[in-house]
């Protein structure tokens, strides 16, 4: 049994779109055309999804699932000889203590493995010092680079079949959206949530509530506890499917449609047990300039979201999510030349708010 087997749903059970991606691949424009509408539809309204018949080999998510399990069961001396505050760029392994530099007043309980796209030493955002591009690092454990950089890989390009399906979904030339992916921040997580003993509430949690920074998220989850904004702003559980992914639309999404498409809160809960999950953050590169594309510009979109680099809005919403980053910034060693908000201001609240 899977690990996305336990704890699972039917899809008769689902309170999420669960949407059949097979159409995408038939080589018929018409089924490429309806998988595309119901890719707009979960867009315009909940902003999470469920897909299936993606193209990803069931065996290569158990792979990647054991390799996380085995980077984390390994002794925390071990890990932190890749700690992520090592590089300038974010590779690496990240202990629960990094969560926010607010720790311990809210306590995230997870640890995770974050990898991006790999760019190689001489990229000049690299030798710049911007934070998230560079070469990724690996523990030194056979066969864990080649099955992590394989799932990586295969992810990755079920994303570009996704952003070329909602580019045709709103009327775009997909080249207009692909042309700020060289080499993006796009990262994978390999995320432990820790058993621990301590009550859920809004300052004990798995992850807190937030919206994606990205054009969207491919979850592949190990176990309950992620909850999700309906189309009502309600939160509801959003357990696995056997066979499917959960995808979410993030901030760049939003601000190109013009709020047509919804970054969407969610979190996951403290449930006190041991969880795994793998989110792949789907972006662009650092310096793509974002904002409403030309058929959504009207005075109020221009308004709401002015020109930003995406790079930028993934730093501003991420300094202050790792504690070694905060601290760094604190003391002068590197600099931003752009606001760092209190919150994301795609932020919303929901209708009722429940484990607070």
């Amino acid at each position: 049994m899977s690990d996305t087997d336990q704890h699972a749903l039917t899809i008769a059970e689902a309170n999420l779109p669960v949407i059949d991606l097979g159409g995408l691949t038939s080589g018929d424009p018409a089924q490429k055309a309806a998988v595309a509408r119901a890719l707009g539809d979960a867009a315009r309204t909940s902003g999470f999804f469920y897909i299936r018949n993606h193209g990803i080999d069931q065996a290569l998510i158990d792979a990647a699932f054991a390799a996380s399990k085995q980077f984390h069961n390994l002794p925390r001396r071990e890990k932190m000889k890749y700690w992520s505050g090592f590089t300038t760029h974010h590779r690496g392994y990240v202990p629960l203590e990094e969560n926010g530099s607010s720790f311990p007043k809210q306590i995230n309980f997870n640890e995770a493995w974050d990898m991006s796209f790999e760019a190689p030493a001489d990229h000049p955002d690299y030798l710049a010092g911007w934070r998230m591009t560079g070469p990724n690092v690996w523990p030194d454990l056979p066969g864990w680079k080649t099955t992590v950089a394989a799932y990586y890989d295969a992810v990755f390009a079920l994303g570009l079949r996704m952003l070329d399906a909602l580019a045709l979904e709103l009327g775009v030339d997909p080249q207009v959206l692909l042309k700020d992916i060289t080499c993006p921040t796009s990262q994978l997580r390999l995320l432990r949530y820790v058993p621990n003993d301590m009550p859920a509430n809004k300052d004990v949690v798995g992850i807190a509530s937030h919206s994606d920074f990205e054009c969207f998220t491919i979850l592949m989850q190990g176990g309950p506890g992620l909850q999700v904004m309906n189309a009502d702003d309600d939160w509801i559980e959003a357990p696995p499917l056997p066979g499917c992914f959960v995808v979410n639309i993030g901030d760049i999404f939003e601000t190109w449609s013009g709020s047509q498409f919804k970054s969407t809160q969610h979190r996951v809960n403290n449930i006190g047990r041991e969880r795994y999950s793998m989110p792949l953050f789907f972006g662009l590169d650092y310096h793509a300039v974002v904002e409403p594309l030309a058929q959504f510009r009207t005075p109020e979109t221009v308004a709401k979201y002015p020109p930003i680099k995406a790079g930028e809005h993934l730093m501003r919403m991420t300094v202050n999510a790792f504690r070694y980053m905060a601290d760094a910034r604190a003391k002068g060693e590197f600099s931003t030349d752009y606001e760092v908000p209190e919150e994301n201001p795609f932020k919303r609240e929901a209708r009722v708010l429940v484990a607070e």
